[in-house]
Order: structure tokens, then C-alpha cells, then sequence
């Protein structure tokens, strides 16, 4: 069961982003109501929408992206998954990135980079349903050899500079290139 206590964290987290990205704080706010939900958002087995975790993971420069052919949804995205129950997505967005990459030597960065909502179409049996996704800058400092697994069909490093003009990569990085561009 999630208690106030136990998503506390999360809650001020999304306050902060809602103040640092006012034109997102009325997504920020949905994030928010979704931790009041009755019923765990932590868990994918609840399909009226749960939390997800990503990682923004560049290299140690922070020039570059490393970004998956993702095998469900097949296209070009940012490395995560389900929190599968942790209350700690900034710790569950650093686990996808180490599970999906096989890099040692990563680091998350704790305060929220980007919100994301989106429909995740039925597949085997699932049926359709929101992912509510939180995502973390991750940084590769330990190096950038990755190893591919069987979550993608590859993994390419690209140039963040490169993501907002391709109209072929998903909105969302196009979004987050611009935010990253925007710190640097």
C-alpha cells in the first residue's frame, strides 16, 4: 500500500519541476494525483496508469545520448522500464540504464528532468494502457562500451546537438534535447 510517508519524496519532486517548467506544471500536477491514487501506481499491473523511470543516459562529456531500438514499441527512445513496486524512481531509472546498456560506472542525477504521459499499446495479452513516465539524467562516466539486451533490437550512441531538428525521433527527445541544451 503507498502511504503519504513513503511518496513524500516524489511529491516535492514534482512540485520543484512544476515551479522549474511552469508550462508542465499541469502534468506535473496529474503525476502528483496519481500518488493519492487508492490503488498502488507502482505496480504495472494497474492499468488505469502506473509510474515508469527513464534515463536521459549520456556520455561523460554530455554530448552524446545513448538511445535503444526498443523491441515492444520498435522505435528509436530512452533507456527504462517499470518501478515494479520502488518508491525510488530516480533508483529505478539507474537500474533500467545499467540492465538495458550493461554500463558500469553510472551516475543518476536525483531532481527530475522530464514528465512524460503516454499510451502504451495492448501487446500479448496487455491490455493498452498510461505510463506516467519520471525521468533522470544518468550520466556514463565509467565509459560507453555498451553490451545490447534482449529489451532492444541495438543501442546507438547519438548526438544530442543532432535530436531536435529529426522529425523521425520521438517527441519527447526532441523535448528533452532541448531542456538539455537549455542547462548546458
Amino acid at each position: 500500500m503507498t502511504t503519504l510517508a513513503h511518496v513524500q519524496p516524489l511529491a516535492e519532486a514534482l512540485r520543484e519541476y512544476g515551479l522549474r517548467w511552469p508550462e508542465e506544471s499541469p502534468l506535473a500536477c496529474e503525476f502528483a494525483a496519481l500518488l493519492r491514487d487508492a490503488q498502488d501506481p507502482f505496480v504495472r499491473e494497474r492499468l488505469g496508469g502506473h509510474f515508469t523511470a527513464s534515463a536521459w543516459l549520456v556520455d561523460a562529456e554530455g554530448e552524446r545520448l545513448l538511445m535503444t531500438h526498443h523491441r515492444k514499441l520498435d522505435r528509436w527512445l530512452q533507456l527504462g522500464g517499470h518501478a515494479d513496486g520502488d518508491r525510488d524512481l530516480a533508483r529505478v531509472a539507474l537500474r533500467e540504464a545499467e540492465e538495458e546498456s550493461g554500463l558500469q560506472g553510472l551516475v543518476v542525477e536525483p531532481v527530475i528532468f522530464d514528465l512524460d504521459r503516454h499510451w502504451i499499446p495492448e501487446h500479448k495479452g496487455v491490455p493498452g494502457h498510461w505510463h506516467y513516465d519520471v525521468r533522470y539524467v544518468v550520466r556514463a562516466l565509467g565509459g560507453d562500451a555498451f553490451a545490447v539486451s534482449d529489451e532492444s533490437h541495438a543501442l546507438a550512441w547519438r548526438p544530442i546537438a543532432s535530436l531536435p531538428d529529426d522529425p523521425a525521433i520521438d517527441a519527447s527527445i526532441r523535448r528533452m534535447a532541448l531542456k538539455w541544451r537549455a542547462r548546458r
